[in-house]
């Protein structure tokens, strides 16, 4: 959720930043509702003031036995009053949140306008790799050295999913175990949370209300908003943790991650780049997830960008890290930077890791604050998260990078430890 009094002192300033995202905005109708907004709660506290106090006159009469019918017919007539003022005030303050649930964050001042066109090419690490025999997309591979089953998923769940097998199904464990066991050795704490969530936790997230189709949900309330949904990624959970609490400074950064699969309506397509585990219904990923202090901020996106960096130099690929234009940047992110992959199958970069900084925007929404030493005013903290990292493109990765001549594949070393094998595919 956006700052009202970001909007109140710089009106255009945010107008501007919106049309980044190619979001035109009225930020002087809006600010002309909550100036009516303001007013009418104004109004509200004052006529209930007026009706307390005339509530404790008539009390007064009373004990002494005197007759209040005047006070009393004031007293009725204020209670009308009051009523419809709270009516009013009820209506404006929907029409308040309305139009502030549906803006997204502003993004960073250094974050260039317009979409994908636009991302920018930070760096990149390695070479790209070079065959010098006809090299096999990841599909192919999967299916030659029986990895993944494609059909069978189908089978199972409908378009959209697959079953890992054998040593496909290792090669996933050990990718996660690297994760997990990086992400401790780091000081991070381990966190499984339930992959059912509440319409709260959605909306702190940024999910609600204006992203409800991208979700499977699984319970609808009276008014149609999903009262439980599967999450789409950790980071739903992972942000609710202090949802409605106020931390101490001294217990700032708290740094999490969690594993899931993640549950999500968009899937593949016939689209060579949409093919294998490339884009499906369900796959895995380690969240990081930090809270902060506003001043921190900067520094931790690019501490979590380090580590998701780290995991995946060590397996060997070759990767870039792009930094995305507004229109690509999530509603609810400030600045994203996506670490990916080049799959040669494609001829193109696929992303493994997001990167990103949603500054104060979730913690409004979520109420999350923190109490600065020395100070008795509470503010807000800033959420980051990163994905360290989702496999179901990062094994294609392995998969077309690492092949052999003979059409086995390397395992990288770091994955060896946790039981995958060293050669995919050897006899």
């Amino acid at each position: 959720m956006l700052d009202v009094n970001a909007m109140r002192a710089n009106p255009e300033r945010v107008r501007q930043a919106l049309l980044k995202r190619a979001v035109d905005v009225d930020v002087p109708a809006f600010l002309a509702l909550d100036t009516e907004y303001r007013q009418a709660r104004t109004t509200v506290e004052e006529l209930r003031g007026e009706r307390k106090r005339i509530s404790a006159e008539i009390a007064a009469l009373r004990r002494a036995g005197t007759a209040a019918e005047d006070l009393q017919a004031t007293a009725k007539a204020l209670a009308d009053q009051v009523t419809v003022a709270e009516a009013r005030l009820a209506q404006l303050g929907a029409e308040h949140r309305e139009f502030l649930d549906l803006l997204p964050n502003l993004p960073d001042d250094d974050v260039v306008a317009g979409g994908k066109e636009n991302n920018a090419v930070v760096r990149s690490t390695g070479v790209r790799p070079a065959f010098g025999f006809p090299a096999k997309g990841h599909v192919e591979i999967a299916q030659d050295l029986d990895l993944v089953d494609y059909r069978r998923g189908t089978k199972l769940g409908g378009n959209g999913f697959w079953i890992y097998r054998g040593e496909g199904a290792a090669l996933e464990w050990a990718l996660l175990n690297y994760f997990v066991d990086t992400h401790r050795r780091a000081g991070y704490e381990f966190v499984l949370p339930p992959h059912i969530l509440t319409y709260e936790a959605g909306y702190a997230a940024g999910q609600f209300p204006k992203f409800t189709d991208d979700v499977f949900v699984l319970e609808e309330g009276e008014d149609g908003r999903p009262e439980r949904f599967l999450l789409p990624t950790a980071e739903t959970a992972l942000v609710n943790l202090h949802r409605d609490e106020t931390l101490a400074e001294s217990e700032l950064p708290r740094k999490y991650f969690a594993y899931t699969p993640c549950y999500r309506k968009e899937s593949g397509g016939y689209r060579s780049a949409e093919r294998g585990t490339l884009r499906g219904h369900q796959f895995d990923k380690v969240e990081l997830f930090q809270f902060v202090r506003p001043e921190d901020s900067t520094a931790a996106q690019l501490e979590l960008l380090a580590r998701a960096e780290e995991l995946v130099a060590g397996l060997g690929l070759h990767y870039r890290i792009t930094k995305l234009a507004a229109e690509d940047t999530s509603a609810a992110m400030a600045k994203t930077y996506d670490v990916e992959v080049w799959l040669p199958s494609i001829d193109a970069y696929v992303e493994v890791s997001s990167v990103s900084n949603a500054r104060d925007y979730q913690a409004r929404r979520g109420n999350i604050r923190y109490r600065p030493a020395g100070s008795g005013k509470a503010a807000y903290v800033h959420t980051l998260n990163a994905s360290a990292l989702a496999t179901s493109r990062l094994l294609p990765a392995i998969l077309e990078q690492h092949q052999r001549p003979d059409g086995t594949v390397t395992v990288p070393q770091p994955l060896r430890r946790w039981g995958a094998a060293e050669v995919l595919g050897e006899r």
